[in-house]
């Protein structure tokens, strides 16, 4: 099985193994992990067969928001991803439309289950728990709804330090830590219920709201006031070749290799450079999965430079001004085509280049799942939304953000509290978009360890200033706050607290060993499968190759996870050295001969019904279209995910045609966001007990 069995940061347990059968075949899996995840655990990425095209189809988003892993479950159609997998459980392959079970039993006792509560939050990420918190501490009764085993919604998925302050946000700490904290503040307050497994299905005008329990139960919940903090779904991208299995949004694939430790991949790629992508790209690293490399189309990345700078340090090139071509392969992708574009944004394709994947990453960029705030405003009771249901932003910026909105909700519903203007201060500062980069400082190096710094772009982080104990970093003050550059002020004990906190991995410790030779400590959150004595190619800020280091010393920080290379190296290069490069250049070499077909119109827009570009703009064509629901005349947004995915990538298709987007009606959304049996909806009892 393709399971991880140890991690540099995450700490790898047993887990309770059960049989399962796909297609009759007897496989094991982790008992509660999701079925989707067991069968990648087991080597199988194709999970049905489309009806309309036989095209094979596998998982995109991991997290219930499309239909693309529906799998036939104990005879029923079943989202394989948001299913735990139980013992004996008969999993097939969906081939086709699934076909209603005949089912002539007399219908059951029915009952009507209720609760309430002040407050409602959908979603217990970290804006939400935020929320809750403040909302409890003033004496709210709040009902936490979350779909997921535990709370925490994408810190869980992090394995990185945090960004941002230290006070407000926990930065320094990991995401997936952070998660555990929060957590455990949620858990022990007694004005808050948590519901977890549980999906809001919808809400309704008497302020009242669906859940769908365990996937089994329907409840009905009133409320007072309502918290959208649901998060965001991952954004498409339309190429040919988009609908193959082994084509991911990165946070599905985050949730396979850190929620649930599969080893799903061997070689990926990854379209996006904006944090997400950065972060996927590292977390591929951790579990030894090799990083072809990350394009995006535009001319520097979208994320944090010591993310990017980081990332080309461990050995993964990134594609400036690249767009992607296409995808190919029979029944799941086995190779991806990427090529340069010109001032225009159209692909150069004599500069094509052609990789060998059996996993390509999607991180574009993410959509606000707000459709419950926008709901409850038309219905027009109170309701607030936080976190990337509000705006897309960071972790650290959603914990913050998800405070505010929580006392917004109190002061909404009656609490006669006033909100500093401080909070709103620090919120936009924490979802500042990275600034101005300032050239690198450099000091003499002396006989005495110092501090180097690799962080020269303006970002919201503060935690190498506020863990040094002696207060030999500062930050510059340009802007009077967390947006500064930390500089070096002297004084360093040489306590290598700064090296081992730092989110970026973007500080070293120098000095001076001899006339030629000098010692420079490293931060490395990789498997240690090297010893004192051993060789190591040593990268400066930006992952150019500068020497082989030796390894002197290797300790561990317990508090941080990171582990401390002390490392025997030249003096001219002890400022530069800034990582360790942990890919061989041989592993990402583009093949030697391009393979692509550069044809647009054959890309899927509307995955669910396998829809393609060109079907969409001849309908338009041809029906003068003005108004999204008359593409579902050709099932454009009649799938399973309710148009969630195509309807992100349909403004572009009209404004190619020359239609101005906002002249177009939109879709009529549906009034529920999860399928649900009639028998589950009505909470039929069919045991003959009084439950």
């Amino acid at each position: 099985m393709r399971e991880l069995t140890q991690h540099p940061v995450l700490n790898v347990t047993e887990k309770k193994h059960v049989t399962f059968y796909y297609n009759g075949e007897k496989l094991q899996g982790i008992e509660g992990d999701p079925v989707s995840s067991a069968l990648i655990a087991n080597g199988i990425q194709i999970f049905s067969i489309h009806h309309k095209n036989e095209a094979a189809q596998g998982i995109f988003c991991a997290n219930g928001q499309c239909s693309h892993c529906t799998v036939l479950i104990n005879g029923f159609p079943m989202k394989s991803c948001i299913t735990p997998l139980e013992k004996n459980m008969d999993v097939r392959t969906l081939k086709g439309l699934p076909k209603l079970p005949v089912n002539d039993q007399p219908l059951g006792r029915t009952q009507e289950k209720h609760l309430d509560c002040d407050v409602l939050v959908v979603g217990g990420g970290p804006s939400g728990l935020t929320a809750a918190l403040e909302l409890a501490d003033k004496g709210f009764r709040v009902i936490i709804a979350d779909d997921k085993s535990h709370l925490g919604g994408k810190l869980l998925l992090q394995t990185h330090k945090f960004f941002g302050s230290k006070v407000d946000c926990y930065a320094g700490t990991r995401g997936h830590e952070i998660g555990v904290i929060l957590e455990e503040k949620v858990n022990a307050h007694d004005k808050i219920t948590v519901m977890t497994d549980t999906m809001v299905a919808g809400i309704y005008k008497d302020k009242k709201a669906g859940l769908y329990v365990n996937n089994k139960n329907y409840r009905i919940v009133a409320f007072k006031g309502l918290i959208v903090s649901a998060g965001a779904r991952e954004r498409s991208l339309v190429f040919p070749g988009n609908h193959l299995p082994g084509i991911y949004g990165a946070g599905a694939f985050q949730t396979l290799v850190n929620r649930d430790l599969v080893r799903s991949s061997d070689e990926i790629f990854i379209v996006g450079s904006g944090n997400v992508g950065l972060i996927a790209a590292y977390h591929a690293l951790q579990a030894g999965i090799t990083v072809k490399g990350i394009c995006d189309i535009l001319p520097e990345p979208g994320g944090y430079k010591v993310h990017a700078d980081k990332i080309r340090r461990m050995g993964v090139p990134i594609y400036l001004d690249h767009t992607i071509l296409h995808a190919e392969g029979k029944d799941q992708i086995e190779k991806v085509t990427i090529a340069e574009v010109d001032d225009k944004w159209r692909p150069i394709l004599e500069t094509a280049k052609s990789f060998d994947v059996d996993t390509l990453l999607v991180a574009v960029g993410l959509a606000s799942i707000d459709g419950f705030y926008n709901m409850a405003k038309d219905f027009g009771f109170p309701v607030v939304k936080a976190g990337d249901a509000d705006e897309i932003a960071e972790a650290s910026s959603a914990m913050f953000g998800g405070r505010i909105a929580g006392l917004t909700m109190a002061k909404e519903q009656g609490k006669n509290i006033e909100i500093d203007d401080e909070f709103y201060k620090k919120a936009e500062i924490l979802k500042s978009h990275p600034g101005k980069v300032f050239p690198k400082k450099i000091r003499p190096i002396t006989d005495r360890f110092q501090p180097v710094i690799h962080c020269i772009q303006e970002i919201p982080c503060n935690p190498c200033e506020t863990i040094c104990p002696v207060g030999a970093i500062s930050l510059q003050a340009r802007q009077n706050n967390i947006m500064d550059i930390p500089e070096y002020t002297g004084n360093c004990t040489g306590c290598m607290k700064c090296v081992a906190i730092c989110p970026g991995l973007a500080i070293t410790l120098a000095k001076r060993t001899g006339e030629k030779s000098a010692e420079v400590v490293l931060p490395y959150e990789f498997l240690v499968d090297f010893e004192v004595g051993d060789r190591l190619p040593l990268t400066d800020m930006e992952g150019n190759y500068l020497e082989d280091g030796i390894v002197k010393r290797i300790r561990f920080d317990k508090k941080t996870l990171t582990t401390l290379l002390t490392m025997e190296t030249g003096l001219k290069n002890a400022q530069e050295i800034a990582g360790v490069c942990v890919q061989e250049a041989s592993k990402i070499r583009p093949l030697a001969k391009t393979s692509y077909s550069y044809l647009p119109d054959e890309a899927i827009v509307c995955r669910c019904e396998m829809v393609s570009v060109k079907e969409v703009k001849d309908y338009i064509r041809e029906h003068a279209v003005k108004d999204i629901n008359q593409l579902k005349n050709i099932r454009v947004g009649m799938g399973s995910c309710g148009g969630k995915n195509c309807s992100l990538v349909l403004p572009r298709i009209f404004r190619e045609l020359g239609i101005p987007f906002e002249e177009v009606t939109p879709s009529t959304e549906r009034p529920l966001t999860v399928e649900i049996p009639m028998h589950e909806l009505i909470n039929e009892d069919t045991s003959g007990s009084d439950k």
